[in-house]
Order: C-alpha cells, then sequence, then structure tokens
C-alpha cells in the first residue's frame, strides 16, 4: 500500500468523484479531513492544485484543517529530470491533436458555408475542438504540478482526471481512482 497520495482537485470539484465521500463538495472535504485523521498516511497537494481548488469551492471553515491534513507543496521543478522520451511523446501528441482540431475547424467552416446558422456551426466547433485537443492529455499547469510532484515523492495520484492519469500512466507513478481511495483511507486508519 503507498503511504503519500498527491490529490488533485478532480477529487473534490468531479461529481463523480467525490460522491465516494459525501453528496456535495462541501459534505465530500469534511469527510476527506475526518478519515485523514484516522488514517497513517500523507496527503499533498500542489500549491497551484490547492489555489484552484479554492477558486473552485469555498472551504471556509475547512480551509485550515484542510492544510493540516494535506500538505501543500509544489514539486522541485529545477530538480526533477524526467526521461527525453516522454518529452518527445508528449510533443508527437500535441502536435497530432493540433492537426485534428484543424480538421475539425475546416469540416466546420465547411457546414458554415452551406447554410447552417453560426450559433449551431460553432457550439459543434467547440466542442469537438475541445474533445480533439484536451481529452486524455495534461492541459494546464495543475495537472503537471500534480503529476511531477507525485513523481518526485513516488506517491500515488488521486485523481479523475483522464488525461492527468494517461500521463501518470506513461511516467510510472501509481494511480488510485477516487472509488478507492475512501476505502484505502478507512483501511490506513485502521491499522
Amino acid at each position: 500500500m503507498h503511504e503519500a497520495f498527491v490529490l488533485d482537485t478532480s477529487l473534490l470539484t468531479n461529481p463523480d468523484a467525490y460522491r465516494h465521500f459525501g453528496a456535495s463538495t462541501e459534505l465530500a472535504i469534511a469527510s476527506l479531513i475526518a478519515l485523514l485523521k484516522q488514517a497513517e498516511v500523507a496527503c499533498y497537494m500542489p500549491r497551484s492544485a490547492y489555489e484552484e481548488l479554492i477558486r473552485m469551492k469555498d472551504l471556509g471553515e475547512l480551509a485550515g484543517e484542510f492544510e493540516l491534513h494535506v500538505k501543500i507543496r509544489s514539486p522541485r521543478k529545477n530538480e526533477i529530470q524526467i526521461p527525453a522520451t516522454i518529452l518527445y511523446e508528449f510533443i508527437e501528441e500535441v502536435r497530432l491533436r493540433m492537426d485534428r482540431g484543424l480538421r475539425i475547424a475546416e469540416e466546420h467552416a465547411r457546414r458554415g458555408i452551406v447554410g447552417e446558422s453560426e450559433e449551431v456551426v460553432i457550439h459543434r466547433l467547440r466542442e469537438r475542438y475541445r474533445e480533439a485537443l484536451r481529452r486524455g492529455i495534461i492541459d494546464s499547469r495543475e495537472d503537471a504540478d500534480v503529476l511531477l510532484l507525485a513523481y518526485e515523492l513516488d506517491a500515488a495520484i488521486v485523481s479523475a482526471d483522464e488525461g492527468l492519469c494517461t500521463w501518470a500512466d506513461k511516467v510510472g507513478v501509481a494511480l488510485v481512482a477516487p472509488s478507492v481511495f475512501r476505502q484505502i483511507l478507512e483501511h490506513a486508519g485502521r491499522g
């Protein structure tokens, strides 16, 4: 069993993830804190991810307890070494996605020419473009910080983010699904 975990904001902002801890984000955070009080595990969250979380959800009175039980710490970006093959794979993935996005834009431009309404074309274009470029890839500084911190600490990532999970697997970082994390904490508290 892992003794250290890096939490992604999706654990507490994605309804499919936080429902394993509570019916709302607020209840999920309170439940997570209660479990962490009993569990003998270390939990981390990069500063950028924590700031993203508090921009999305007001932690209110739980902020102090959250920071007491979840260490807010950024990765040591200047000290971490990532294999060059990972960088090359990321660049190739981005290039392929950009090409796919261009083809989607061209297709929707043609649709606009044949008479579909501007609103319909733009709406479809945005949905398909977002899907082509962002799904299954690290697409934010916060995701990169979660991955790098877990890599640095040899910790498991707890996330519902498909792109973060895909790239964590590529670099050899352990993953824990939010649906299982509660059970891990409950067992760690009994130890």
